[in-house]
C-alpha cells in the first residue's frame, strides 16, 4: 500500500503542482519581505511611524491573502465555495466576536483621531507608560518598572486618556502646607527664589504661587514650576530636597495635623508630671 501510495505522490503532475507551490511560497515570502523592508524606509521619511507600521502591516497582510488564494488555486481547491463557505464563517464568527470588532473599529477612530502615537508616554487609569505599538485591536505599553501592558482599543475610547508628552514643556505643581502663624509673603519669597535658582525649571512661563485653601491643620500653598517634559523627576527631587532644606533654615513649620482643644476663657495649661516607677511596680513618689 506504501507502494501505491508512493507511486501516486510521484506522478509527473503531482510533483509539478508541488514544485510550483514550493516556488510561489519562497518566491512570495521573499518578495513581501523585500516589499516590507522598502516600505519602512519610504514611510519612515514620509509619514509617522504609528502609520509607517500600519501601512506595512496592510501590504503585509494583503501580500500574504494573495499567496495563499494563488496557492490554493493551484492544489485545485474551488475558490467560489471556498469564499462563500468563508462568508458564512465569517458571519457566525462575527457574532462570537463582537469585542474584537468593537476594538477594531475603535482602532480606527484612534488611528485617524491621532491622540498620541509611538513613543509618548500616556497614563490611562492607574497605568502610565511609554506607547510601544497601536494596532487594530489593542494598545501595547511599557511602564516604568518594565511592564508590558496590552490595553484593548474599546477601553482606550471609553477612558480618559491622559497624554504627559504631548508638549515640549509641562508644569509641575508642588503644594506644601505651612503653620497659620507662618508669614505667607515670607513663604512666597523663598518659594519663587527657590525655583528661579533651580537649574531645571524655566524662566518663561514664570513660576507660580497660589494660596489653594485654609486646611484644619495649615495653609496650603502651591508652587507652579515650567520644565522641559524629559526634566520631570530631575526637577521634583531637586525642589523638594530644596524647599525642606530651606524651610529648616528659615524655620518655617510644615503644618501636620494636629488638635487644639479650646474651652472659652476659662481656658489653662493643664499640669503633666512624670512618675518614676521601680522595677517592683512601687512608685517612687506620687504628685497630685
Amino acid at each position: 500500500m506504501f507502494d501505491l501510495g508512493f507511486e501516486k505522490l510521484a506522478k509527473p503532475e503531482i510533483l509539478y503542482t508541488a514544485l510550483k507551490v514550493v516556488i510561489i511560497l519562497a518566491c512570495g515570502f521573499l518578495l513581501l519581505k523585500v516589499l516590507n523592508f522598502s516600505l519602512g524606509k519610504i514611510t519612515k521619511r514620509r509619514f509617522s511611524q504609528q502609520s509607517s507600521m500600519l501601512i506595512r502591516k496592510a501590504v503585509f497582510y494583503t501580500g500574504l491573502f494573495v499567496i495563499i488564494v494563488t496557492v490554493l488555486r493551484q492544489l485545485g481547491f474551488n475558490l467560489t465555495a471556498l469564499l462563500g463557505a468563508a462568508g458564512v464563517a465569517g458571519i457566525a464568527i462575527g457574532f462570537a466576536s463582537q469585542t474584537s470588532i468593537s476594538n477594531i473599529i475603535s482602532g480606527l477612530f484612534l488611528i485617524s483621531e491621532k491622540p498620541f502615537s509611538i513613543g509618548d508616554i500616556i497614563r490611562v487609569g492607574d497605568l502610565t507608560g511609554i506607547i510601544l505599538s497601536i494596532d487594530l485591536l489593542s494598545l501595547k505599553l511599557r511602564t516604568f518598572d518594565n511592564l508590558y501592558v496590552r490595553i484593548p482599543n474599546e477601553h482606550l475610547i471609553k477612558s480618559q486618556v491622559i497624554n504627559i508628552t504631548r508638549f515640549p514643556i509641562r508644569r509641575l505643581d508642588i503644594r506644601v502646607s505651612v503653620a497659620y502663624r507662618e508669614d505667607i509673603a515670607q513663604v512666597r519669597n523663598i518659594l519663587l527664589d527657590i525655583s528661579a535658582h533651580n537649574s531645571y525649571c524655566l524662566d518663561n512661563p514664570e513660576p507660580l504661587f497660589v494660596i489653594e485653601s485654609f486646611d484644619d491643620s495649615g495653609i496650603r500653598l502651591l508652587l507652579g514650576a515650567w520644565f522641559s517634559k524629559t526634566d520631570y523627576l530631575a526637577l521634583k527631587n531637586s525642589l523638594m530636597l530644596e524647599i525642606k532644606e530651606r524651610f529648616d533654615r528659615e524655620r518655617i513649620e510644615i503644618a501636620f495635623p494636629h488638635i487644639s482643644v479650646y474651652a472659652g476663657s476659662k481656658t489653662q495649661p493643664f499640669p503633666v508630671e512624670m512618675v518614676e516607677t521601680h522595677p517592683g511596680g512601687e512608685d517612687d513618689h506620687e504628685k497630685r
